[in-house]
């Protein structure tokens, strides 16, 4: 087929794609039609419809030679696109009756195993021809479907009329792939008829049509009234199947009566008007509503809306995905089983460092005591249940220097972290009454990933630390064959002999008293990045054509209980003649209130100063973490409660702290991690790249609930079995933590764009809108604010870190005031703003 097409509106369209159906496509770009009324171009950003008529021609770039115009199969496609409006259930009583006929005499194909276009409207034909919605010639009907109409001369085989969502942005459009609306005009029918078809495997059909799951063919009568017609019926069923939570749904369905009951659920969705409350708009920190000084003295207004927003839908939060129709019971276990891995082990290694810096005030076991009691509080209360509270690396890093503070002045350890912890409190009560989260407005996108990437490096940074710890204890260490009294004996008779006997003073050992353990430390790197790297490749695995999809679903949400499991039995029992390090287990009182008589007032008021830096440090973290965990592509639903779980915060702290417990809050990348377990994602391909879209999230209280009364019930697993998991696991599970946690990261896409040919950039928003100098520069301006916080929060010197929470306040002004005036601020929105 000789044949070279251009699209008359583009300079360089591509030339036609033959797909393994034996079907070309041709690539087009979306041409505006004539503005229907003034707010058309509002419209056009938003999910649109596309409906491709006979209304606009296709030319060559080159006038077509003799031989080309008389050669078999040339001929002239003439092609036209236009927007057609989203119906408006609302308003519009055409679509509600549209529907209702439908569903009185549903044509509808579960699991259609047919792989071609022109097999899978063939099954459809024969399906609406035996339901008896109408009699028509198959042949016939097919022909009008494809632009050949059964030509001789003219084989170019593509679908004459469709409608398809698309998303038209100011420098590109994408299509939703993964449905297509079908139309014909049948002259020998009567009346319309609808069928519904959904494919067992999404089909590629060529360029737009990658991933069709779902195919809708409308046929109609030519003469008819004009809100009768093939495309007012395909608005009607393109507005249901644009939403993409809508379609997943539908993929849950067993039978067609559940097919009909979604459609009728949606139609009621669509039908009720969404009215936003204004005060819902006073106190939402991600509202365009610009700051004003009145809005932090409404005291107790913010924790008021978030109740009135929660509380209607806390019965939910128990009952989704257990007594609905979509059970997701196997999902939730093994969400609890990573949870209760991805918790516990963080508290046994930074319950082990609190155990060395705090000289078993605060060790292993009270972490874990502690981390039961305020992820269970939180579990139960939190406006945000998704989120993940832990104690965290900064947290201690900010207990081992109150440490190093009561041993300078000699106060009483307990007294004084519990009056800290007090004032902490305190500050974090008055800032949720006050609606201090509302400066949340102040944080980009941007900014809040320069510290959530800080986070994932302060992770890696812990499993270096310790790693390169072991190694300097036993790689270069000479270690005695055993301990025995005997041998300690001869070694003192070796030292005095050697300092009687020398000039100067050295002493050799005999071979047979040295012990080379060389074989420790290799082997704790081994395992630290065999955690790593079998949790990872688990991890993959739903993305490999490997295994069923469920099982691969099951073993990807355990990967890294599984690769803890197993590289603890490799070291702890394969290796058991190697001894590794693991921590520490004091077995004393649980709880031990502070003594406050032991301080004077001075130390209190001292106490408040250093409460403020810890308020502020968690006032930071857990609204960043909160922000993140409800961004807009995780598409949760039932809202967020940034002011009552701040004050909820304030109140785990203060038992915390009179008990002597570690302090917790919102902790990164648990919570977003806890969003992805439960999340239902829908996979697409544009420019080459694949695309995750989170369809669904199931925002429920059970899993992490689950996973801390597990964790307060491992306390009876102390000293072992738990002791038999090796420091070096744990440092491997940091560093799964951290290579998972910037998956999504725009900051990391960014960098990894400096190491990239520009021939392979994914088609982003920044990178069609913003020019890549500006792109470069941004990011790397991003990347010296990265280098400092790391400077400052991980140096050496414990007493600089103290104020590492006012280093990451003062990224605020740098964005929105310094930013703007080296990069324009329109570029600076564009990069901060979602992925279309």
């Amino acid at each position: 087929m000789a044949e070279a097409t251009v699209n008359s509106w583009t300079a360089d369209a591509s030339s036609p794609g033959q797909t393994t159906n034996g079907h070309p496509f041709q690539r087009m770009e979306l041409r505006d039609a004539e503005t229907e009324d003034s707010g058309e171009e509002s419209r056009r950003k938003q999910d649109t419809l596309a409906v491709p008529t006979d209304r606009s021609h296709y030319e060559t770039n080159v006038q077509p030679s003799i031989s080309d115009a008389d050669a078999s199969g040339f001929g002239l496609l003439h092609t036209s696109r236009r927007y057609v409006k989203l119906v408006n259930f609302q308003e519009e009583v055409r679509a509600h009756r549209d529907l209702d006929g439908f569903l009185a005499q549903a044509s509808i194909l579960l699991d259609e195993r047919a792989s071609s276009l022109d097999e899978v409207l063939r099954r459809m034909l024969e399906h609406v021809t035996t339901d008896g919605q109408g009699s028509c010639n198959a042949a016939e009907v097919m022909h009008a479907l494809f632009t050949d109409a059964g030509g001789q001369e003219a084989n170019v085989h593509l679908l004459t009329e469709t409608i398809q969502g698309v998303t038209a942005t100011a420098t590109g459009v994408r299509y939703q792939q993964s449905w297509l609306c079908v139309l014909c005009n049948v002259k020998s029918l009567q009346r319309r008829c609808v069928c519904v078809s959904r494919l067992e495997r999404p089909q590629n059909w060529g360029v737009n049509c990658c991933e069709v799951r779902y195919v809708i063919l409308i046929l109609a009568p030519p003469r008819t009234k004009s809100t009768k017609t093939a495309i007012e019926l395909g608005r009607t069923f393109a507005t249901l199947f644009s939403d993409i939570s809508f379609r997943q749904k539908l993929l849950e369905t067993k039978t067609q009566e559940d097919f009909k009951q979604e459609l009728v659920i949606q139609r009621q969705r669509l039908s009720t008007a969404i009215q936003k409350s204004s005060l819902e708009e006073e106190t939402d920190p991600h509202s365009n509503k610009p700051l004003k000084v009145k809005d932090f003295l409404r005291a107790g207004r913010g924790i008021y809306e978030d109740l009135c927003r929660r509380l209607p839908l806390y019965l939910s939060d128990f009952t989704d995905g257990i007594l609905d129709a979509n059970r997701s019971l196997l999902k939730y276990t093994t969400t609890a089983i990573f949870l209760y891995i991805a918790i516990l082990l963080p508290a046994i290694a930074f319950g082990s460092l609190n155990d060395e810096s705090t000289r078993g005030e605060i060790d292993v076991q009270k972490t874990i005591i502690g981390q039961c009691i305020g992820g269970v509080i939180y579990s139960l209360f939190a406006g945000s249940p998704l989120v993940i509270p832990l104690t965290t690396a900064p947290l201690a890093i900010f207990i081992s220097v109150i440490r190093g503070i009561c041993d300078d002045y000699d106060l009483d350890f307990p007294a004084f972290y519990a009056c800290i912890g007090l004032w902490n409190s305190l500050f974090l009560i008055l800032g949720g009454i006050f609606n201090v989260s509302l400066f949340m407005k102040l944080f980009k996108r941007s900014t809040e990933e320069v510290i959530a990437l800080f986070i994932s490096i302060a992770f890696v940074g812990d499993a270096l630390k310790g790693t390169i710890k072991i190694f300097h204890k036993y790689y270069h260490g000479l270690t005695l064959v055993n301990g025995s009294t005997e041998e300690l004996h001869g070694l003192g008779v070796i030292l005095h002999q050697g300092l009687n006997g020398t000039e100067n003073g050295g002493v050799s050992l005999p071979a047979s008293m040295v012990l080379c353990t060389r074989e420790r430390p290799i082997l704790c790197l081994l395992l630290m990045l065999g955690t790593l790297w079998l949790g990872y490749a688990l991890f993959l695995i739903k993305r490999s054509p490997f295994l069923h999809a469920k099982v691969r679903e099951v073993v990807s949400d355990c990967a890294l209980p599984i690769s803890v499991v197993i590289f603890s039995f490799v070291g702890s029992y394969l290796f058991i003649d190697i001894q590794l390090p693991v921590f520490n287990y004091q077995n004393e009182a649980l709880f031990k209130v502070a003594a406050f008589d032991q301080l004077t007032g001075m130390n209190v008021l001292s106490a408040c100063g250093l409460g403020f830096l810890l308020a502020l440090l968690i006032f930071i973290d857990q609204n960043i973490v909160v922000s993140l965990t409800n961004a807009p592509e995780n598409r949760l639903l039932k809202g967020t409660a940034y002011h009552w779980d701040l004050m909820l915060s304030g109140f785990i702290n203060i038992l915390m702290s009179v008990l002597g417990l570690p302090w917790m809050h919102a902790a990164f990348p648990h919570s977003t991690l806890h969003v992805r377990q439960l999340a239902r994602v829908e996979q697409r391909v544009e420019g080459g790249h694949l695309y995750e879209t989170i369809v669904s999230v199931k925002e429920t209280r059970l899993t992490s609930l689950a996973a801390n009364i597990l964790i307060g019930l491992s306390v009876f697993l102390l000293p072992v079995p738990l002791q038999w998991i090796p420091k070096p696991v744990l440092y491997g599970l940091f560093l799964y933590i951290a290579l998972t946690s910037v998956d999504g990261n725009q900051m990391c896409d960014r960098m990894a764009l400096l190491l990239k040919e520009q021939t392979s950039y994914p088609p982003t928003h920044y990178i069609r809108r913003v020019p890549q100098r500006k792109v470069h520069y941004f990011t790397g301006l991003q990347m010296v604010q990265l280098i400092i916080l790391c400077a400052f929060g991980m140096y050496p010197l414990p007493y600089m870190k103290m104020i590492f929470p006012l280093l990451m306040i003062m990224l605020i002004p740098i964005r929105n005031y310094l930013l703007p005036r080296i990069i324009e601020a329109k570029y600076l929105d564009i990069i901060d703003s979602q992925h279309k």
